[in-house]
């Protein structure tokens, strides 16, 4: 694994929005007395939501709510790459993966069409709106290739697919996550080829329960 260390450029302060704080209190309430620590995921994927990233700031802000050292929540956010250590595009922030199955159907495209159209890649863009990066497997293996854009997944791909996307974005559209083919869930392309009968499904097969020689009354 990769170093992860914080960015260099940090904010003097975070707080938690009234709505994160309540929340916060929901999560950390789940669990018993003395294990409260166990809600720091979900904090610092909290502030992750409210801010976009988790600025050094925050992990004081973590540590203290859940009685426990900053190193630890350091150890937590620098382990999961779901957490982002640095400012990122504030409409979209697009995860390309570059994993083989991706690669081999076309990924190099996306990462094209994202250099073309909002920068290199770890920078966040000029406007401030959109940023990118390279990840390692997503498990959407099936429908390589495929990117994670903010919280969801957009799969069978294309550069100028991608390109569309990028613009409905721009736009300040919201496009519908998914296959890019109108692929259902992870079936082949084209549809499912086995199990299509209505009839396996509505019911109309189903039998009667029959019950055994001196099987006692159901109750």
């Amino acid at each position: 694994m990769s170093v992860r260390r914080l960015a260099q450029e940090q904010p003097t302060s975070f707080a938690f929005s009234p709505e994160s704080l309540e929340q916060a209190s929901w999560w950390i309430a789940k669990f018993p007395p003395g294990r409260q620590q166990s809600a720091v995921i979900a904090l610092l994927w909290l502030v992750q939501k409210q801010e976009g990233w988790v600025p050094e700031p925050a992990l004081h802000v973590v540590a203290g709510m859940l009685s426990m050292p900053v190193i630890r929540v350091l150890e937590c956010v620098t382990f999961y790459t779901m957490f982002q250590l640095e400012p990122v595009g504030k409409t979209a922030h697009f995860q390309v993966c570059g994993t083989t199955p991706c690669m081999l159907r076309g990924s190099d495209e996306l990462m094209a069409a994202l250099k073309a159209e909002v920068g290199p890649k770890e920078h966040v863009s000029a406007d401030g709106r959109f940023s990118w990066e390279e990840v390692e497997c997503m498990g959407a293996c099936s429908n390589a290739p495929m990117c994670a854009i903010n919280d969801d997944y957009y799969e069978d791909l294309t550069g100028p697919a991608l390109k569309a996307i990028i613009a409905d974005f721009r736009a300040g559209k919201t496009p519908p996550p998914g296959s890019a083919i109108g692929r259902q869930g992870a079936s082949p392309e084209g549809g499912p080829l086995v199990l299509k009968d209505p009839a396996l499904y509505d019911g109309s097969r189903a039998q009667p329960i029959k019950t055994l020689p001196n099987a006692p009354e159901p109750a």
